[in-house]
C-alpha cells in the first residue's frame, strides 16, 4: 500500500514512468494521449529539450537562494519578459510557486493598495458563481463552486457572488445575446451598490472560465462593460488566467482578445508548463507605485518565490513559445479541433454545446439534448468519462458541478500547443470511446 495521500483514498492512480511530447507511459508500458495538458498545465508537451537544458544549466550554476537575501539572473530575466509581453503599464511582475498562490497573492496586494490609499473601508470582493479561483482559504472565498465551498465555509472570507456569463444556461429564450450581456451587466453593478462601492476591494473573474464550468468564453463586450463599471465605482479588475493565459486561447494573454486592461492578473499553469511550480502576478506599476511610496513593501511572500530552476524553466518556455511561433499553431490547431469536435460529437445525443477559445474547449454533456437536462448528479457521469478515456489511452479533464455546482457534465480538453493534426484525430477518436454514457 502507498504511504502517499492521493486525490482519491480509495485508490491508487497509475504509476507513470516517462513522458515525451503529447504522451505518457504508464508501469505497464500503456501509452495516453494528454489531451488535457493534465489540467491544462502542459502546454510543450513533455520532456521538451529546451527546457530541460534550461533547467540542468540553472541547477549547476545556482539551484536555490531566498528572495529575503537575492535576486537570481533567471528571475529578472523572466520578469523582463512577462513585462514586455503583456499590454499597457501591466509590467510589475511578483513570481510565486504556483496558481492559488498568484490567487492569494492578488487578493493581499489588491487589500494593501487600499489600505495605503486611505480606503480601509474596501475589505471584500465580488466575483462570480461557478468560478474558480484556487483551492487556499483566500482563492476558495472568492470562488463560487458551491461544492468546494461548502466544506470550508466557516473558514472562508465573506464575498458577493453573482452571475457568471453562461448563455447556454442562462440566457433566455428569444434573448439577444446584446440583451443578456446588459443584463449580467445591469445585476453586476446592482450588487456594487447594494453593497455599496466603498467597501469592495475589486472584481475577480477568470478571462475565459476554466475547471468548474468548463471553457466559458465571454459574450461580446462583456469585459468592456465590467472595466467601465470597476473604474466607475473605484474597483480593481482582477483577472484570474491561471489555466486561460500563457498562450492557451491563442493571445499570450487571454484578455488581449477583449481589449480590456486588468488591473492584476494572475498566471501559472502555462507560465512553466509544468516542468517546474511556478506562478505570477502582474500588477500595473500605478498601483505598486502606492505601495512604493507608503510601506516600501508587499506584505506577503513564500519560501520558494522567484525560485531560479523555476524561472529558467518558465524562461525557456517562453522563449520556446515565442521562437517557434506556437500561439500561431495554438490557434491553427484550436480550430482543427474544434472542426472535428463539431463534425463528430455536433449532433451526439449527450452533447449540450460545445465551447471554447484556442486549444481550451470544453463540451457539455447533458442527458436530453433538445431540452438541456443535465444528468442526475448521483450518475458521476464525469468520473465515468474520465474512467473510460483512461481505458482508451486517452487522458482528458471532466469535471461535475457544471451548473450549479451539484448538477450538470463536461469534459475540458487542454492539449499541448506542438500537437498534430493527426494526434488530433486520434483525440477525437478515443473521446468517441470515452463518451459512451
Amino acid at each position: 500500500m502507498s504511504h502517499l495521500m492521493h486525490r482519491s483514498l480509495r485508490s491508487t492512480p497509475p504509476l507513470a514512468i516517462q513522458a515525451a511530447g503529447c504522451w505518457i507511459t504508464d508501469h505497464s508500458g500503456r501509452r495516453y494521449l494528454d489531451a488535457s495538458g493534465g489540467a491544462a498545465v502542459s502546454s510543450l508537451g513533455h520532456a521538451h529539450p529546451a527546457v530541460l537544458a534550461a533547467m540542468h544549466a540553472q541547477i549547476d550554476q545556482l539551484a536555490y537562494a531566498h528572495t529575503g537575501f537575492f535576486t537570481s539572473i533567471a528571475a529578472e530575466a523572466l520578469g523582463e519578459v512577462l513585462a514586455s509581453g503583456a499590454p499597457g503599464d501591466l509590467d510589475q511582475v511578483y513570481l510565486v510557486s504556483g496558481g492559488s498562490e498568484a490567487m492569494e497573492a492578488a487578493l493581499k496586494f489588491a487589500r494593501q493598495v487600499c489600505l495605503e490609499k486611505g480606503e480601509s473601508t474596501r475589505r471584500r470582493f465580488i466575483a462570480r458563481r461557478q468560478s474558480y479561483h484556487g483551492n487556499t482559504l483566500g482563492a476558495l472565498g472568492v470562488g463560487g463552486n458551491a461544492w468546494r465551498r461548502a466544506p470550508f465555509a466557516p473558514l472562508l472570507a465573506d464575498a458577493i457572488h453573482v452571475s457568471p456569463c453562461y448563455p447556454y444556461r442562462g440566457r433566455a429564450p428569444g434573448q439577444s445575446l446584446q440583451d443578456y450581456t446588459d443584463g449580467l451587466l445591469a445585476e453586476l453593478e446592482a450588487a456594487i451598490i447594494d453593497a455599496g462601492p466603498e467597501t469592495l476591494i475589486g472584481f475577480v473573474a477568470e478571462t475565459v472560465g476554466g475547471a468548474t464550468a468548463g471553457a466559458l468564453t465571454p459574450t461580446p463586450g462583456y469585459f468592456a462593460g465590467v472595466r467601465a463599471l470597476c473604474d466607475k465605482y473605484g474597483l480593481l479588475l482582477i483577472l484570474d488566467e491561471v489555466m486561460c493565459g500563457m498562450g492557451r486561447c491563442g493571445s499570450l494573454y487571454a484578455f488581449e482578445q477583449e481589449q480590456v486592461l486588468p488591473d492584476i492578473v494572475a498566471v501559472a499553469k502555462g507560465l512553466g508548463a509544468g516542468y517546474q511550480p511556478i506562478g505570477a502576478m502582474l500588477a500595473r506599476g500605478a498601483l505598486v507605485d502606492v505601495l512604493r511610496a507608503g510601506s516600501g513593501s508587499f506584505q506577503h511572500g513564500h519560501t520558494y518565490l522567484g525560485h531560479p530552476v523555476a524561472a529558467a524553466a518558465a524562461l525557456a518556455v517562453q522563449q520556446t513559445i515565442a521562437r517557434d511561433k506556437l500561439l500561431d499553431k495554438v490557434r491553427l490547431r484550436g480550430a482543427q479541433l474544434r472542426h472535428l469536435l463539431e463534425a463528430r460529437f455536433g449532433q451526439h445525443p449527450h452533447v449540450g454545446e460545445i465551447r471554447g477559445r484556442g486549444l481550451l474547449l470544453a463540451l457539455e454533456l447533458v442527458e436530453d439534448r433538445a431540452s438541456a437536462r443535465p444528468f442526475a448528479p448521483e450518475r458521476q457521469i464525469h468520473a465515468q468519462v474520465k474512467a473510460q478515456a483512461m481505458a482508451a489511452g486517452l487522458m482528458v479533464y471532466p469535471m461535475g458541478g457544471t451548473v450549479d455546482g451539484r448538477s450538470g457534465d463536461h469534459v475540458l480538453l487542454a492539449p499541448p500547443f506542438i500537437i498534430s493534426e493527426a494526434e488530433l484525430e486520434e483525440l477525437v477518436a478515443r473521446l468517441e470511446v470515452a463518451l459512451t454514457v
